[in-house]
């Protein structure tokens, strides 16, 4: 697995060590997870997500007609 350095300010790191060692976990453990959900965001679970949002568009929209108004009118006063 490949390293990375970043370079993050004193007070972040010692807040995030504290907040590791609170949920029995590691800054390393820390980063590494929240890279992989940021990878992951745009995957399978993103697309199943369109695909339900989509299905659900589908299911409940409804023909509405031609309009039959103009903007200007709905705004007259």
């Amino acid at each position: 697995m490949p390293n990375i350095t970043l370079s993050v300010d004193d007070k972040i790191i010692k807040k995030v060590r504290k907040i590791a060692v609170d949920q029995n976990t590691t800054l390393t453990a820390m980063v590494r997870d929240f890279l992989k959900s940021v990878a992951e965001r745009g995957g399978p679970e993103a697309e199943r997500a369109v695909r339900n949002l989509k299905a659900s568009f589908a299911k409940y929209s409804r023909d509405m007609g031609s309009r039959t108004w103009k903007r200007d009118e709905l705004h007259e006063r």
